[in-house]
């Protein structure tokens, strides 16, 4: 006979939290059970806590009382067969708002036709080596570029706090369902990592294509097939002509022609907030001593990960906060053009970088850049990211060597004599990173990174690195959507979405926008 089944959270010490007797001890005292009574547990949740010195572990079990668990299936994707009359749907960019709103069209009984600048994710991975070795960048395909968009080789972190937006388990079980690691259901911050996630995309991919859908790489959409107020299709950069009953625009945030494109059109864009600012990198056994309260010398236990952080305060009215911190992680060359040099993060699932490093950015609002507003108007965010990352490539010399400063020197003022080993692959080079910000920028961030010292005893120090400049952390620009339809204001047919649409932050916010997009783009 099946078992009855409770849901518990329970604490347990960290060397505990792996042993099933224990686990099961813990449930039952929790139910007020004879420990008899409880013959299995399945793990729902996992979370490490360690604000005190001895690391605790939360976890939600399902208890499986007087019997076994009935048998669970695997998750799993299906869709039924397209119609031969199918309606279509254009689907610009093969992120994961792209991916998951074409997943979504085929459960609806819509045809997707996924349009993707760059190159499938097998292809992608071999133009990832000029810009790591020779620092040349090759402009339709790199770390932003290419099916999965920038998460495919920049992370995989899935962690999100957009739990209102939508099915968050369901994106979970459908990455699972196409080869994740099943971990990423439990973990408190899934994630897949850029060695596992490119496959992953790729098994999508195949679904789309199986069940009746198309994907195209190295298809650039270079203008819009406009009827008066009426979007009826794209043109490509080969002079193709597709046209379709809607067209989703799920571009990411680094897809700068299309917005140029848009403001040509003359098509309703407005500014919104943005960041800018640097990548910090540590040693990460100072993360690990920090956060987990080891003492000098004192290894990770096995059961613990690389640790994280997150630092976030106010400073005159505007935030400056960590972004997409990378335990055990790389710092990586995130730039589109050859013209520019733009820095990001990544971890490979393992996080067995012997480095941290974190976004540490400043908030921008429209009034900040009203100089950049009165030339160039909705695009002033885009002009000013640009004329940032093109500094950043004059300061650091050449290729993609990155402009660098110790933490400690930078708050002084200073430009430092030498620079700490780094993870950053193309090299970095001395430069006054203090004086090539605004200083309004610069201003706040000495502050915002003394407040941080404070908060984390040696955050600041002579070893810890400053790099510029992350300038990609969310577009400048939104493009705006009724509530009630998703559908441009103005442009009937155009259902602006995911992050370069100014609606998401993140993978899993991201397909999330993608998926709510999807089921109002065919009605």
């Amino acid at each position: 006979m099946a078992a009855s089944v409770e849901t518990v959270d329970i604490i347990l010490p960290l060397e505990e939290s792996e042993n099933e007797d224990s686990r099961r001890k813990e449930a039952a005292k929790k139910l007020g059970l004879p420990r008899s009574r409880v013959t299995d547990t399945k793990l729902r949740k996992h979370s490490i806590d360690a604000r005190q010195r001895a690391v605790k572990v939360q976890l939600r079990l399902d208890v499986a009382l007087d019997g076994p668990f009935e048998e669970e299936a695997p998750p799993t994707w299906s869709c039924p067969p397209l119609a031969a009359d199918a309606k279509t749907a254009i689907i610009v960019g093969c992120g994961p708002a792209g991916l998951f709103a074409a997943l979504r069209c085929l459960e609806t009984g819509v045809k997707p036709i996924v349009l993707e600048r760059g190159k499938d994710a097998s292809a992608r991975r071999f133009d990832l080596a000029p810009i790591l070795r020779e620092g040349r960048v090759i402009e339709e395909s790199n770390y932003c570029f290419g099916e999965g968009g920038a998460g495919t080789y920049s992370d995989g972190k899935l962690y999100t706090r957009a739990t209102k937006r939508g099915p968050v388990a369901r994106v979970y079980e459908i990455l699972v369902a196409h080869g994740a690691p099943e971990r990423i259901l439990t973990d408190a911050h899934p994630h897949i990592g850029s060695n596992l996630l490119p496959n992953v995309v790729k098994a999508i991919r195949g679904s789309i294509i199986a069940s009746g859908g198309e994907v195209r790489f190295q298809t650039k959409v270079v203008d819009f097939l406009l009827t008066g107020n009426r979007l009826h299709g794209v043109v490509t950069a080969s002079g193709e002509e597709i046209t379709a009953d809607s067209v989703i625009l799920a571009t990411g945030h680094s897809a700068r022609d299309i917005y140029k494109l848009l403001a040509e059109k003359k098509v309703l864009m407005e500014q919104k907030p943005f960041a800018v600012g640097f990548r910090i990198e540590h040693p990460q056994p100072f993360i690990d001593r920090v956060q987990y309260h080891l003492s000098p010398g004192q290894p990770r236990p096995e059961l613990l990960p690389a640790a994280r952080y997150r630092l976030a305060t106010k400073i005159r009215g505007r935030g400056v906060h960590s972004f997409c911190m990378c335990p055990g992680g790389w710092i990586v060359p995130a730039a589109t053009e050859n013209d520019e040099v733009v820095v990001n993060g990544m971890s490979l699932s393992r996080r067995d970088s012997p480095f941290a490093n974190s976004g540490m950015i400043s908030t921008v609002e429209p009034e900040d850049i009203q100089d950049h507003t009165r030339e160039h108007g909705v695009l002033a965010g885009i002009v000013f990211q640009k004329q940032l990352e093109q500094t950043a490539k004059k300061a650091g010399g050449g290729g993609q060597v990155a402009p660098g400063q110790r933490v400690t020197d930078y708050i002084a003022g200073k430009i430092s004599t030498d620079l700490p080993e780094t993870s950053y692959f193309p090299g970095a080079k001395s430069s006054p990173l203090h004086e090539l910000l605004p200083k309004w920028i610069t201003s706040r961030m000495r502050e915002g990174l003394k407040l941080f010292g404070t908060q984390m005893r040696g955050y600041v120090s002579s070893e810890s690195l400053l790099l510029g400049f992350e300038t990609r952390t969310s577009s400048p620009v939104r493009i705006p959507r009724r509530d009630d339809t998703l559908e441009h204001p103005e442009i009937k047919g155009l259902f602006p979405c995911g992050e370069g649409a100014g609606y998401a932050g993140g993978i899993v916010s991201a397909a999330l926008d993608g998926m709510r997009v999807a089921d109002a783009a065919v009605v």
